[in-house]
């Protein structure tokens, strides 16, 4: 792993990091975007070195107030400003000469799924595809918010913006389902384990509502992947995409049994057959795809 940081528009230092395949030529590029309270260089170092050893290099940001960036830690003032940062490291890297020419995915987990469908949405039509694993991109019906709740979490936003005081469940607890790599993502310093700040929870919130009214703006080839046991993002919100979505080409891959951390958090034999899907439809899609030509096709799989 390469790593370095970066300043952001607004002049804050980002962390950012690299995984490049030895000894071979690159596929492609594949572009992280972590999860909430997530990291690039220890939770995700695992995908990164999966993705290098098939051929890939891998590309990471953790955003402002996340991992080791700085910023007050896991406080999203703006998510509009968070994806720009994304989308301004992410053209750096693809304008590289050595990169230039090579096809550019998206690859998103949780809350890294909505970051990188807006980042879709600011760049349309220079993706060759997406990978989102259990993605945030819609409120399960039976968890949506009662309007009162937004009406409060907006008034407290103009006094506590900062307050971490939102109940919520243990993510951890509920996303990772083998107990030893749950310690472990435990154990991570730079993973953000307090309670969600009042304007942390809105914007995210608000994200979701408007990516929901959106969903019909996505046109780039996907693969989205959930596990059909998740609690923490419904597999309804996966199958709302793959529903509304304008994409040609696109995937959905449903696994009984699975929770909500599929690359990290499951036994090894199911991560294993998770990157397997990854990296066969990345391989895929990689041998002769130009940006202006979109496979045919859609498919859904259920396991």
């Amino acid at each position: 792993m390469q790593q370095e940081f970066i300043l952001s528009a607004k002049g804050s230092k980002l962390f950012t990091c690299r995984w490049l395949p030895r000894g071979r030529s690159v596929k492609a590029l594949v572009f992280l975007c972590h999860g909430y309270g997530m990291e690039c260089s220890v939770f995700m170092k695992g995908t990164g070195i999966r993705l290098a050893e098939a051929g890939y290099a891998v590309f990471g940001i953790d955003y402002e107030g996340h991992g080791r960036s700085e910023g007050r830690r896991c406080y999203i003032e703006s998510f509009y400003a968070l994806v720009d940062d994304c989308v301004s490291y992410y053209r750096t890297v693809r304008e590289l000469e050595e990169f230039k020419d090579l096809p550019r995915f998206l690859y998103g987990e949780s809350m890294g799924g909505a970051v990188a469908l807006l980042v879709h949405r600011k760049e349309p039509i220079d993706w060759n595809g997406a990978v989102l694993v259990a993605p945030m991109c819609k409120i399960a019906e039976e968890s949506k918010t009662h309007p009162l709740i937004e009406n409060i979490l907006t008034k407290l936003c103009s006094a506590f913006p900062t307050w971490k005081i939102v109940p919520t469940k243990d993510v951890i607890e509920a996303s990772f389902k083998d107990p030893g790599k749950r310690q472990e993502i435990r154990q991570n310093p730079y993973i953000y384990q307090d309670r969600p700040r009042v304007k942390t929870a809105l914007e995210m919130l608000l994200v979701s509502m408007d990516l929901e009214q959106r969903l019909d703006e996505v046109t780039l080839p996907f693969l989205v992947l959930h596990g059909e046991d998740d609690k923490v993002t419904d597999p309804s919100v996966s199958k709302a995409l793959f529903d509304s979505a304008l994409s040609f080409d696109k995937e959905m891959k449903l696994y009984p049994g699975m929770w909500h951390g599929l690359t990290s958090g499951e036994p090894d034999d199911n991560i294993q057959l998770v990157f397997n899907d990854i990296i066969g439809w990345l391989d895929k899609r990689s041998k002769s795809v130009s940006l202006d030509e979109h496979a045919d096709g859609t498919s859904q799989q259920h396991l």
